[in-house]
């Protein structure tokens, strides 16, 4: 928008007859003074020549009103122009402020709308300007011999003006009262700027703090120094600020950095606890290894009993168990040193990998070493009194029917046929221990697997009738 200070209306004077003080207008009083102060012969003559003269450069004493009535129009006029003219002024270079701060944060479509069309609107205000500059540097109001007629277009021309700057001014406000959604998102995220900066700055103090710390209680924290380090760019780019990286990428970058120092500080001042949890789990999987290795032991005499007392089929996929069992144990025992090197080096990731290895190891372990025993239990117990074990499958089975028959007259086949396809495999089970040495391991899987499946009819009917 053009500037006043460059081509800005000259300040008005006023009229010059209106000046009493001023040396080449002190007409009326010294005329007076004159004339009472002359002899009266020369006192004749000089009115006679007054009133004749036709002007030689002084104003007539009468006759001149219109002229100054339409030059103080004119000045009024241009005054309104001048108000006018400031006043959009201002609000243009307001407007253009919350121009900036929405290109500074949004690159949306919508923002590059709004840049586009403020910049057509700068544009229509750069003319309407240089209309009113012109018009004012047309017309010197403050001229002696300005007459009606070009006072009256001047008053025309600089009310013209004033009504085009007006008007722009007014289109210029609603184009403001438009940005409030924009203007407030910017804004928003303008305030957010400065305090997530703090907060990045912060987060790194406080974890080169905590890393200090970890440091002088003797332990080494390579890794998280790395990361740290890392962050020292980054850093860099937060100081250069938001006109350099712009304020989204900025604000982007502040949550990141203060994201990772955070965990750089939580893991540096857990680091002492966390050794000490690696040598107490150290001790304690030692123990444990020592403890299966003597359960491990005692699997042979359990499988030496099986043998000796039941078909081969209870027994044979558990002849491998102390052979793994004594595999694994001396397995872990390998990954407990290798961890407890690790740890003595201070690598925190490859001891807790290596401990995590040995406590795998030891829970297989411990499951197939028990199983031996357990298997020996459930035989036995089946040996004695496999009626319990048939009652136990038959009563599922019989409440299984009761539920698939409840309010019906005819059980739905996709829960019969699955139940009367139990009732024979219960059937050939219970058959299979007849003999001298029957497979009582095969009987106990198949009435397992017949109450399994019995539990699935019973969850599927409820599962219909629960959504019915």
């Amino acid at each position: 928008m053009a500037r006043l200070t460059a081509h800005g209306p000259r300040r008005p004077r006023g009229p010059a007859v209106t000046s009493a003080s001023t040396p080449a207008h002190r007409g009326p009083v010294r005329d007076v003074l004159t004339l009472v102060l002359l002899p009266l012969p020369l006192l004749a003559a000089t009115l006679s020549s007054s009133f004749s003269a036709g002007g030689n450069g002084t104003r007539r004493w009468f006759g001149g009103g219109r002229a100054e009535s339409q030059r103080a129009q004119a000045q009024a006029a241009k005054d309104d122009a001048a108000a006018a003219f400031y006043e959009l002024d201002t609000a243009q270079r307001d407007l253009r402020i919350s121009i900036e701060t929405i290109t500074a944060v949004d690159d949306s479509p919508a923002a590059r709308r709004t840049v586009a069309d403020f910049e057509q609107l700068g544009r229509r205000i750069d003319e309407v300007s240089g209309r009113y500059i012109t018009a004012v540097d047309a017309h010197d109001l403050d001229r002696d011999d300005l007459d009606a007629s070009a006072a009256s277009r001047a008053r025309a021309e600089l009310t013209q003006a004033r009504d085009e700057l007006t008007r722009t001014k007014q289109d210029l406000d609603r184009f403001a009262q438009n940005l409030g959604p924009l203007l407030g998102k910017a804004e928003t995220q303008l305030a957010r700027l400065a305090p997530a900066v703090e907060r990045a700055r912060q987060a790194l103090l406080a974890a080169t703090n905590a890393l200090d710390a970890v440091r002088q209680a003797g332990l080494k924290a390579d890794d998280l120094a790395g990361r740290l380090a890392a962050l020292g760019p980054e850093l860099t780019r937060l100081n250069q600020g938001a006109g350099q990286h712009g304020v989204q990428e900025t604000l982007e970058r502040a949550e990141r950095v203060a994201r990772d120092a955070e965990a750089v500080r939580a893991e540096a001042e857990r680091l002492p606890e966390r050794a000490a949890e690696i040598d107490r789990r150290l001790v304690s999987l030692r123990t444990r290894t020592q403890a299966l290795r003597t359960r491990a032991g005692q699997v042979e005499p359990v499988l030496s009993e099986l043998r000796r007392r039941f078909a081969a089929a209870c027994w044979q996929d558990l002849q491998h168990v102390p052979e793994q069992a004594e595999q694994n144990a001396r397995q872990a025992e390998a990954k407990l040193t290798e961890a407890r090197a690790a740890r003595d080096a201070q690598r925190w990731p490859d001891a807790t990998s290596l401990l995590s290895t040995v406590r795998a190891l030891l829970n297989t372990t411990d499951e197939s070493v028990s199983a031996a025993s357990d298997r020996l239990r459930r035989l036995d117990a089946v040996a004695k009194d496999p009626q319990q074990e048939i009652d136990r499958t038959r009563f599922a089975i019989r409440d299984a029917q009761r539920l698939a028959m409840a309010g019906r007259t005819t059980p739905e086949p996709r829960h019969a046929r699955p139940l009367d396809d139990s009732v024979g495999r219960l059937d050939r089970a219970v058959a299979g221990l007849q003999g001298r040495h029957p497979d009582y391991w095969h009987f106990l899987t198949e009435t397992e697997a017949v109450r399994e499946t019995a539990a699935q009819v019973v969850a599927r009917i409820r599962e219909e009738r629960g959504g019915a």
